[in-house]
């Protein structure tokens, strides 16, 4: 009967990871650029492998068994968000694979947002993050958000002055990518520059479905409360049994 307590706890471990990386999406449902997670998790393998044996130690194995299951891993979805016109001068997206590059004060990170402003000193930045880069890992020197670009991320003055281009970056493993907890990605390897369209006056949205989220957030919380209703009555029925065979 104790096996039982392996499968609901581990799948209330299990289940409140899955929450946590649902309500962080549904946290970001408005936040630019922002790429949803998806949890997944497995069983715990081979929690004891019983053998048996005879005086020459030759064993026989008779079974493996799993009571657990315990979280996996988080994958991050790619795909593209829809789009927002806003029509202000500083909004960028990109229109398929890449991202744009800030530096942060913990380095250069990577991200999808492209709601960008001027600093103190006239850069192109990201609020609450650093400045963006260009093609050449340089800051972008703008002053003014007097400024036209093109599909290839080269920004102009509005009577012709070449300003800079923005850097788009590509990776070849996705996966490799460690994504922090404000959104923005990290490691990757060697970023190469990709070729991708960059949209001006365009903010790409999260590709989090709030519908879906919350579909599942319900489910998993249904989940998540039977799981302790039931290890409940496991330790209901554990207590009567102790208390009977102490009297026997």
């Amino acid at each position: 009967m104790f096996k039982g307590f392996y499968n609901l706890a581990s799948g209330m471990i299990t289940h409140g990871k899955n929450l946590d990386v649902i309500s962080n999406n549904m946290a970001n449902v408005a936040t630019a650029g922002f790429k949803a997670d998806c949890f997944t998790g497995q069983t715990f393998d081979e929690v004891m492998w019983s053998r048996v044996g005879n005086k020459q130690k030759t064993y026989i194995d008779i079974g493996e068994i799993s009571y657990a299951t315990v979280p996996s891993q988080v994958y991050t979805d790619y795909t593209q968000g829809a789009w927002d016109d806003t029509g202000m001068p500083l909004d960028f997206g990109i229109e398929g694979e890449g991202f744009f590059a800030v530096r942060t004060a913990d380095g250069i990170a990577y991200t999808r947002a492209g709601n960008f402003t001027l600093d103190e000193e006239g850069y192109l930045a990201l609020p609450g993050f650093g400045r963006v880069l260009d093609i050449n890992n340089e800051d972008i020197l703008l002053v003014t958000d007097k400024i036209r670009a093109d599909d290839y991320g080269r920004i102009y003055t509005e009577e012709g002055a070449f300003l800079g281009q923005l850097g788009v970056f590509e990776f070849q493993d996705l996966e490799a990518l460690d994504k922090t907890p404000q959104g923005l990605f990290t490691g990757g390897g060697q970023a190469q520059l990709g070729t991708a369209r960059v949209l001006n006056r365009m903010v790409e949205r999260s590709n989090v479905g709030l519908v879906q989220q919350m579909t599942k957030m319900m489910t998993t919380q249904r989940a998540y409360q039977s799981a302790a209703q039931v290890t409940k009555m496991y330790d209901q029925v554990m207590n009567q049994a102790t208390t009977e065979l102490g009297r026997v």
